[in-house]
């Protein structure tokens, strides 16, 4: 028998388009005001040579996918960055590196930078992989904001996805960052194969956190050439603006982030993402190693809309 929540969501999925929307702006204005956006920019400070096997990422040491490895960068570097992105509107900065898990001397850097980007006024996230309760309480020291740790599907579909790590080490991951006092930034990635089924159980699993995530990054699937999911077809821009309207619905005081995929999607796509009730965006024009729409084209749709930033 399937949780209550993953029947309500399911049912959710299964509305008329309209009805769905509906609902979702009216649970988003109970919450939000819909006309701002949050914007966030991530970095990669440490990109390539990841040793987990996940079928969609170009960072995978076991894919031949044109990612070269590289070292975790400097502190200077980073902050200059995250400068850069405050000054182009961003409100919250994220450093993302491709580990299994840190070691705790690559730990100490990162924490660094946590302090750095904190500094210049700006909301802090990082993805670091799997976290020790120690280690998180250090990020947590350093003042970090929020940490990103996906799901990246249901736990059924996980399996065909990811072999290297459970589902449940990263739900071990996401309680050690809950109990250190660290915001969760959780979600999951549309369009690897899963069915309706499997979405309506990624949103079910994560909508079921106590509490749940502050922020849920919904992403859309890039499909990288040299990846397991490489030739992947692209989604239905309607069955992404679905999922997001479930999101909102089931998880009402998240913000729900437009991640990876987002190249892709049109303006009216995009618009219509909005009206499910999306309201955070990555900003910037690569995310880790794919690309992102260019921020002038983020600025003139919003123009457009009437949306504004959240400042």
């Amino acid at each position: 028998m399937p949780s209550p929540t993953r029947a309500r969501i399911a049912a959710l999925l299964a509305l008329p388009l309209p009805e769905l929307i509906f609902q979702a702006q009216t649970v988003h204005r109970q919450h939000f005001d819909p006309t701002q956006v949050q914007i966030s920019t991530l970095l990669s400070i440490k990109t390539g040579g990841c040793p987990e096997d996940c079928g969609y990422c170009p960072q995978s040491a076991g894919f031949d996918a044109g990612v070269p490895a590289s070292k975790l960068m400097d502190i200077a570097p980073v902050l200059e960055a995250a400068q850069r992105a405050k000054d182009a509107g961003a409100q919250r900065f994220c450093m993302g590196a491709a580990w299994r898990s840190p070691k705790d001397h690559d730990l100490d850097r990162v924490a660094a930078m946590v302090e750095g980007v904190k500094a210049l006024g700006m909301e802090t996230c990082v993805t670091l992989g799997m976290l020790r309760p120690d280690q998180a309480a250090r990020l947590k020291s350093a003042g970090l904001d929020y940490y990103n740790h996906n799901l990246d599907t249901s736990p059924e579909f996980y399996g065909s996805i990811i072999t290297t790590r459970t589902y449940q080490d990263r739900l071990d991951t996401l309680a050690a960052v809950r109990d250190a006092g660290i915001n969760v930034c959780c979600g999951g990635i549309i369009g690897m194969g899963e069915d309706l089924d499997d979405r309506a159980g990624l949103l079910a699993t994560l909508a079921d956190l106590d509490p749940p995530p502050e922020s849920v990054p919904i992403n859309a699937l890039v499909a990288v050439k040299g990846t397991k999911l490489g030739e992947s077809a692209p989604i239905d821009p309607i069955d992404f603006v679905r999922t997001i309207a479930a999101a909102r619905i089931s998880m009402p005081k998240s913000w729900v982030r437009l991640s990876a995929g987002r190249e892709a999607l049109s303006d009216e796509a995009q618009a219509l993402c909005f009206l499910a009730g999306a309201n955070s965006i990555f900003y910037g024009d690569t995310l880790l190693t794919t690309a992102n729409p260019a921020a002038a084209r983020d600025n003139a749709l919003f123009d457009r809309l009437g949306m504004t930033k959240l400042s």
